[in-house]
C-alpha cells in the first residue's frame, strides 16, 4: 500500500511537469455548468472516498470531499434520488466529476491486469466530462449505507453487474439502484455495480479543474459552480 501511495504521488506530479496532458478533442461541447450536487438536494449524502485514506491508493487525492455533476446530469440524478426515497432510500454518493490530472494518477499506479477498473487517460473518463457518478443506497430511516454485496472501489468479481454470488436482498438492492439509475438517463458500467455514465457524457469535454477552484455553492438556491 506505501508503494502504491508514493507511485501515486509521482503520477501526480506528471501532468505538472507536463508529461501528459488531457487528450486534445475537437469538439464543438456544450457549455460546462458543474452543479455541487447537495446544492441541489441536501439529503443527498456524501462518502467521497477519495478525500480519504480509505481508498484504494490508501491516501486522500482530493483536497476537499465535494462532489459536481454536469447540469442536466446532476438534475437527472436528483430525481433519482427523489424516486428511490418513495421506498425509503436515497443516494450516497462516492464520486462524481472527477479532475484528468486524478485518472492519471490512478491509471499509473494500477497493475496492468486491474486496469478494467480504471480509465485510460489517453482518452479521458466520463468522470473528466463531469457525467459520470459512483453511488449506492443508504436507508433513509436509518442513514445507514446499505449493504449492496461489495464495496466500493474492490478490484474483483463482486463489482460486476453480472455477479449473482451475493445474498437475494443484496442482489434486490443493485437491481433498485440499477432501475433508478437507468430510468432517469444513466447507464451502468459492467464491471463497477456503482459506476453509472450519464446518457449526454460526450456532449461534454474533458475538464482538469481541481474542487477548490470550482468555488463554494452554499445550499439548495446556489447558482452553478462554473469551471474557469
Amino acid at each position: 500500500m506505501r508503494r502504491l501511495a508514493h507511485l501515486v504521488l509521482l503520477a501526480l506530479a506528471g501532468p505538472l511537469l507536463g508529461q501528459m496532458a488531457p487528450p486534445a478533442e475537437p469538439g464543438p461541447f456544450r457549455e460546462t455548468d458543474l452543479v455541487e450536487l447537495t446544492a441541489l438536494d441536501p439529503t443527498i449524502r456524501l462518502d467521497v472516498k477519495y478525500a480519504t485514506n480509505d481508498n484504494f491508493v490508501g491516501r486522500p487525492v482530493y483536497r476537499e470531499a465535494r462532489a459536481f455533476l454536469q447540469r442536466p446530469a446532476a438534475e437527472a440524478l436528483v430525481r433519482a434520488h427523489r424516486k428511490l426515497g418513495e421506498k425509503g432510500f436515497g443516494l450516497v454518493v462516492f464520486d462524481g466529476y472527477r479532475p484528468w490530472a486524478v485518472t492519471k494518477a490512478f491509471w499509473d499506479a494500477t497493475p496492468d491486469e486491474k486496469k478494467v477498473f480504471v480509465a485510460d487517460p489517453r482518452r479521458g473518463s466520463r468522470h473528466n466530462r463531469g457525467c459520470s457518478v459512483d453511488v449506492a443506497l443508504y436507508d433513509r430511516a436509518t442513514g445507514k449505507t446499505v449493504d449492496m454485496g461489495g464495496a466500493y472501489d474492490e478490484f474483483g468479481p463482486r463489482s460486476y453487474v453480472t455477479w449473482e454470488g451475493g445474498t437475494k436482498e443484496q442482489l434486490e438492492k443493485r437491481d433498485l439502484l440499477r432501475g433508478a439509475m437507468e430510468r432517469e438517463g444513466f447507464f451502468v458500467y459492467p464491471w463497477e455495480w456503482w459506476h453509472f455514465d450519464f446518457k449526454d457524457w460526450n456532449a461534454f469535454p474533458i475538464l482538469d479543474v481541481p474542487f477548490e477552484k470550482l468555488g463554494k455553492a452554499a445550499g439548495p438556491a446556489a447558482g452553478p459552480a462554473k469551471a474557469p
